[in-house]
């Protein structure tokens, strides 16, 4: 059984619309966290001139090959063993690194690691580019924002609604540069940011 996530069939045309002007003219992209592969599978298809990597811990890893197998275009790739943690990362280098829904599931150490990683195997110009819920000046964007961070935390402590300021805070020091931010649909937002 493949597992299966309602939010990615919502949000992957969203997301698209968006990919496709910030991914123009690039080549290779790395996605953390790929989950149900559901995002790999729509985006590659629609994205024919990328190369499309996944990733994903290892427990992850079947499912994720399983949809690629019965789903995938050519452009996408079977699913890299990657722990954030864990460097080098299996790619050297990539032009883009994606992933939704990640930052606020991962420890804070993990997503300091994750901008870490990003900042080794992205060249200038290379971009990351992230979806999902985020606070700003403290505050949640939508009140179901901070109710969802609330059950997070129960869920587990390690996890959380992140604050952008910190998280940008951490890009900074790899030298990647916000370059746009999107409000997206159900209080999401997508930040972009380059390797200078």
């Amino acid at each position: 059984m493949l597992a299966y996530s309602d939010a990615c069939e919502r949000n992957k045309d969203p997301i698209l619309q968006i990919l496709k002007s910030q991914l123009y003219g690039h080549r290779t992209v790395l996605e953390i966290g790929s989950g149900s592969a559901q995002h790999a599978v729509h985006f590659a298809r629609h994205l024919p001139d990328l190369i499309w990597f996944t990733s994903d811990v290892a427990n992850n890893l079947e499912g994720i090959n399983t949809r690629l197998e019965l789903e995938g275009s050519e452009n996408a790739q079977r699913a890299l063993e990657l722990d954030v943690s864990q460097f080098p990362w299996p790619l050297q280098t990539v032009d883009a690194v994606f992933s939704a829904n990640t930052l606020h599931i991962i420890s804070w150490q993990n997503v300091a690691y994750f901008f870490q990683g990003a900042g080794q195997i992205l060249g200038t110009g290379g971009k990351v580019i992230v979806y999902g819920p985020f606070r700003y000046n403290k505050q949640y964007t939508s009140e179901s924002n901070a109710e969802f961070d609330v059950w997070l935390k129960q869920r587990d402590p390690e996890s959380a609604i992140r604050d952008f300021e910190a998280v940008d805070a951490l890009a900074r020091q790899q030298d990647l540069i916000l370059v746009d931010d999107f409000a997206m649909p159900a209080n999401n937002q997508i930040l972009v940011w380059q390797k200078q």
